[in-house]
């Protein structure tokens, strides 16, 4: 890899956090597993966003007129850079947001954030054209936006930065990036290894409390706001964008069902619906929340889940050895801690887990499957974001159907079968944004992703998720 290619290469977590956090001051970044300090954040405000954003609307002219092979040259140079540094990545993503090194974890998200950026790169968007037939020719374009804002989350904060940054720059804007408050070291560090390639303030992140998300969302010169979380803050954000009619991308909570239909084989798919619900320790989005399986095959399901689980080690990530961690902050641990909790005092059957223990340091909740749960208990109806897995019995397709379709969201669902015909005529009366066939959460850089209800509007990924990052213009004659 020449010099040209990549201008830095970091030897380790140390040296990155030596550059991203500042000399003196900040706010104390504590690991999630130990409690040990990670590093410092710097914490601007306001006055520091409206600086960030100016920088980027002047820096935007230029970007844009690049061109696409350019910006794709760079997203290409971009993703070298995420491989170069790889390894110091995942370290302080593992230290900062709790998951392991392995499994579907640390080296898999900054492995991701490569492949992302390759496939954003790889996407053709020529103009469109309408009509011509009868000498009358019009034409669909796709122009730059200006600068987006986006929001992130901390569950997957290296990654789904990537899912927002990647597509707006593609077409040719700049970005102001607000990471959570709870990861922030893990962005400001993957946007140090992306601006040893991007040209200067293409590409910012400005971390900060709620007044500087707030700002991020109503500021006047943001053209399009990307947020992934709580559907209470998305709602948030259309009121701050509202004044300024901001076009939105919004990926908002879910409570993702999956559905087991009574041809299905529980030990050939227990592993995978152990990772559709437990993957980053069920602290995903996309994440399957709440589990139907038939009469008939219910008990073999939970014998197959409870085995495969017993197999999972959980602890600090930094060992090799784990592929479960802790929650990410005490706030969630005490959400899953009172729904699990909802769960017992209603009589439904713990299979495992359930029962972590006070003396562990750091925020670990043990992998736990529930059983003979009813539909209404809140550990269904809510959004546990955890590693809890309700276990529902159901009888008939009609009624898994619309226990399935009961709540107001929708991002993600599955339907599991040895007969994939069934599986998809199920799979159409699901009100989700993606059906999965046999599998759960499997996102895809070339695959549209949102969601339904209020799990978010606004298509990421593929072509459709450059489409949202433009401005159309149709030139007719």
């Amino acid at each position: 890899m020449t010099t040209e290619t990549i201008r830095h290469a970091f030897t380790s977590a140390a040296e990155l956090l030596a550059v991203v956090q500042p000399a003196e001051g900040g706010r104390d970044i504590s690991d999630p597993a130990t409690g040990a300090l990670v590093g410092r954040v710097a914490e601007p405000g306001v006055v520091e966003l409206d600086a960030a954003v100016a920088a980027a609307r002047a820096a935007q002219p230029d970007w844009a007129s690049r061109g696409h092979d350019e910006r794709r040259e760079l997203l290409n140079r971009a993703a070298d850079a995420v491989e170069t540094n790889a390894e110091a990545l995942a370290e302080l993503l593992s230290r900062e947001q709790g998951k392991p090194l392995n499994g579907p974890n640390a080296r898999f998200e900054v492995g991701a954030c490569a492949a992302w950026l390759r496939a954003t790169a790889s996407f053709e968007l020529e103009p469109e054209v309408l009509t011509g037939d009868d000498g009358l020719r019009a034409e669909l374009h796709y122009k730059p936006l200006g600068v987006v804002g986006a929001i992130g989350p901390w569950n997957w904060p290296m990654m789904i930065s990537v899912w927002q940054l990647a597509p707006a720059l593609r077409m040719g804007n700049t970005v102001v990036m607000k990471p959570s408050e709870y990861t922030p070291l893990s962005v400001l560090a993957l946007a140090e290894v992306l601006n040893t390639v991007f040209p200067a303030d293409v590409l910012q992140v400005v971390p900060g409390g709620r007044e500087v998300g707030e700002r991020l969302a109503a500021h006047p010169d943001i053209a399009k706001v990307m947020f992934t979380g709580s559907t209470a803050t998305g709602k948030a954000i259309i009121r701050s964008s509202a004044d300024t009619v901001k076009r939105l991308t919004l990926e908002l909570g879910g409570n993702d069902a999956g559905i087991v239909l009574p041809d299905a084989d529980p030990q050939a798919i227990a592993e995978d619906l152990f990772w559709g619900a437990f993957i980053n320790t069920g602290q995903t989005c996309a994440a399957l929340k709440r589990l139907y399986v038939h009469q008939d095959i219910y008990d073999d399901v939970c014998q197959a889940l409870t085995a495969v689980a017993a197999n999972m080690p959980m602890g600090v990530g930094l060992d090799e050895n784990n592929v479960l961690g802790p929650l990410q902050n005490k706030a969630q641990f005490d959400i899953v801690a009172r729904l699990v909790q909802a769960a017992k005092d209603s009589g439904a059957r713990i299979l495992t887990g359930g029962d972590p223990d006070p003396d562990q340091p750091g925020y670990f909740y043990p992998a736990t499957l529930v059983a003979d749960i009813d539909n209404d208990n809140p550990l269904v109806a809510e959004e546990q974001f955890g590693p809890a897995l309700p276990i529902v019995k159901y009888a008939t397709v009609d009624e898994v159907v619309q226990m399935a379709n009961g709540l107001d969201v929708g991002l993600g669902a599955s339907v599991w079968s040895s007969d994939l015909a069934r599986a998809r005529e199920v799979a159409a009366r699901i009100e989700a944004g993606t059906v999965w066939i046999n599998k759960h959460g499997a996102v895809d850089p070339r695959v549209p992703f949102g969601g339904a209800k209020q799990s978010g509007y606004g298509l990421e990924f593929g072509v459709e998720g450059l489409k949202h990052l433009g401005a159309p213009q149709v030139i007719n004659g």
